[in-house]
């Protein structure tokens, strides 16, 4: 015996989602055949007959009606794909955070991606630079006009300040 088809209603908000979904030109060819099956599944047409305007298999109509009539709009998203675990955890991140927010190592005037890697030591250089990537942290903007690894930058540094501050008469300091 064939199973029936599931019967599919739609509440009026849901269906302008879908025939949204439908005309907007930015969605997912995926999407639109999703929307577009249960959008006539709810016109009462049948499986195959769906299939064939749509042009997918009968067991995929099958498939999206059971996910709708179970799930809503969230049963047509696509499911979370099989992977690689993610090496790194939020205890890294915190680490990368703490480090970022602590001077460079001595002889470093700021943080670059292969120091913070290599200060953590058991992370790699191309994890520190995506997390910083995603994060949106810039780390040359990190870095403070004032910051040097010169033994003499306080005198230096106090000899233009002074400058500043008391000009000498008649000169301009740019």
């Amino acid at each position: 015996m064939i199973p029936k088809a599931r019967e599919v209603r739609l509440k009026p908000k849901v269906r302008k989602v879908l025939e949204a979904r439908c005309r907007a030109p930015t969605t997912a060819q995926r999407d639109v055949k999703r929307a577009r099956i249960v959008l006539l599944a709810a016109e009462g047409r049948s499986t195959r007959s769906i299939a064939e305007e749509v042009g997918v298999e009968p067991r995929i109509v099958s498939n999206w009606r059971r996910r709708f009539a179970e799930r809503g709009l969230d049963g047509l998203k696509d499911r979370p794909r099989a992977g690689k675990k993610p090496i790194y955890g939020k205890a890294t991140n915190k680490r990368i955070l703490g480090l970022l927010n602590k001077p460079p190592p001595h002889g470093y005037a700021r943080w670059t991606g292969p120091l913070l890697a290599k200060a953590l030591g058991d992370v790699d250089v191309q994890y520190v630079w995506r997390f910083l990537r995603e994060h949106n942290i810039d780390l040359a903007a990190r870095k403070s006009w004032c910051e040097s690894n010169d033994p003499a930058f306080a005198a230096k540094a106090a000899n233009v300040v002074g400058l500043y501050v008391n000009p000498p008469a008649k000169a301009i300091v740019l």
